[in-house]
């Protein structure tokens, strides 16, 4: 038997409980932010993971302003990601530190 619908965190319209990807607004992660670096689940306003302790703050790299982790930016709704520069990992996750969360090398 399937899960219950869940509201989309972004439009409020019901999605499935697997969804990664809201049908109706099209935007990612639409029932729980959770830890780039360990996946536990977050919630608005908080300043740090309670499980691993990374900062949630983020420098939006499109407008420059300081905000709430997320999949998106607070002031200009664009979406929160940067790649790793290091050929092997090339890894996409959000502006949280100077380093890379999945190889620790420098992201600049």
């Amino acid at each position: 038997m399937p899960g219950y619908m869940q509201p989309c965190r972004y439009c409020e319209k019901l999605v499935p409980p697997d969804a990664n990807v809201c049908p109706v607004c099209g935007k990612v992660n639409p029932l729980q932010a959770r830890c780039p670096k360990c996946a536990h689940p977050l919630r608005q306003g908080w300043a740090a993971c309670p499980s691993c302790g990374l900062s949630l703050q983020v420098v939006c790299p499109f407008c420059g302003k300081t905000g709430y982790f997320g999949d998106y930016c607070e002031h200009c709704s664009r979406r929160l990601l940067v790649t790793c520069p290091n050929r092997k990992c090339r890894a996409e996750q959000p502006p949280l530190g100077k380093t890379c969360i999945k190889c620790g090398k420098p992201m600049h």
